[in-house]
């Protein structure tokens, strides 16, 4: 295809202990770290998960995806249709994006092409397989129909097959799944309101049986790598949000940041 889904981006508070977490749960790996004050780098073979120290001003959160193209020129032409669509070209120190750019209803997202200068270490280590990976991506958005078509439009994703009156878009690269999600204020009347933007990161797991079993002897073993689950009348209200929204998940929990997650069985 013209364009994949070729990282995700998280700011943390503990980014260290948070990539371990990854690797613990996900079995994710990392390649040399060029960058070990900036970031922890993982990956899934397909996807890299950059995990970011949390910097004043910025909040700890799920931030942005990244989307790798055969001709990043291509891709601006394309962009150019759009109005207040803009990009800015990034700091040589970040090797998995040299363009940060937007879509038309402000949703950050990164760009790059197969040989750009910044590529480096996990996104230059090469695709592998394993059983535990990202499979989707997921985002709240006012205009979810009309992201739909500029996601379709500028890369090309493929549209997954929806069920009658559901109000997402599911887009694929063939691997990965955005899924676009309209955003209302009125879904948080019983939990604390969340912006438009990234909401969550889902998991194929090769049994989630065997993945529950293994992210409790995960946290036994080591409570720094603990997840975190959905407690109180407002975690539940969010817990039971997360599921009404997205039927790609079949098991929510937060990674030690709060970042919502969600696993799957293949």
């Amino acid at each position: 295809m013209f364009a994949k889904i070729n990282h995700v981006a998280i700011l943390s508070e503990r980014y260290a202990v948070t990539g371990k977490f990854y690797e613990a749960v996900f079995g994710m790996k990392t390649a040399n770290q060029l960058r070990p004050t900036n970031a922890v780098v993982v990956g899934d073979g397909y996807v890299g998960l950059n995990i970011n120290p949390r910097a004043v001003a910025r909040p700890a959160r799920l931030d942005h995806f990244g989307v790798e193209v055969e001709d990043v020129e291509t891709a601006f032409e394309r962009m150019r249709k759009y109005e207040r669509v803009e990009w800015l070209k990034r700091p040589a120190n970040r090797p998995f994006a040299g363009i940060t750019t937007h879509d038309p209803n402000g949703n950050v997202f990164d760009l790059s092409q197969k040989k750009m200068a910044n590529r480096a270490d996990i996104y230059e280590a090469g695709e592998w397989k394993q059983d535990r990976y990202i499979s989707h991506v997921a985002m709240r958005t006012l205009d979810p129909d009309a992201m739909a078509d500029f996601y379709t439009d500028v890369f090309q994703f493929e549209r997954r097959n929806r069920h009658e009156g559901d109000p997402n878009h599911y887009l694929t690269d063939g691997r990965v799944t955005l899924v676009l999600m309209p955003w209302h204020i009125t879904d948080y009347a019983d939990t604390g309101i969340v912006s438009p933007g990234m909401d969550h990161i889902g998991f194929t797991v090769e049994s989630l049986n065997q993945f529950k079993a293994d992210i409790e002897q995960v946290k036994d073993q080591n409570a720094h790598l603990a997840y975190r689950a959905f407690t109180g009348k407002e975690g539940k209200a969010r817990l039971a949000l997360a599921e009404k929204s997205c039927p790609l998940g079949e098991f929510y929990f937060g990674d030690p940041d709060g970042v919502v997650l969600a696993a799957a069985e293949a």
